[in-house]
């Protein structure tokens, strides 16, 4: 059973309020463990991509919430 586009927004609301400070969470604790010492440009394209990875995972969840019902 494929659930109504309303239910759909809501749930994809929830997964990206819970699923974004998580992957924050993710990245600072990498970025503690692994980024003291390391170079700046080391730290800048770690942050940049880092900071532009969540995109795709989101982008996911949006599509899902937008798709038309069946």
């Amino acid at each position: 059973m494929a659930l109504p586009q309303t239910a759909r927004k809501v749930a994809g609301t929830a997964m990206l309020v819970i699923f974004v400070p998580l992957y924050a969470l993710f990245v600072m604790s990498i970025a503690g463990a692994r980024m003291p010492g390391a170079s700046i440009l080391t730290q800048t394209v770690f942050f940049a991509v880092a900071g532009l990875v969540w995109i795709v995972p989101a982008g996911v969840i949006i599509a899902w919430m937008l798709r038309p019902p069946h």
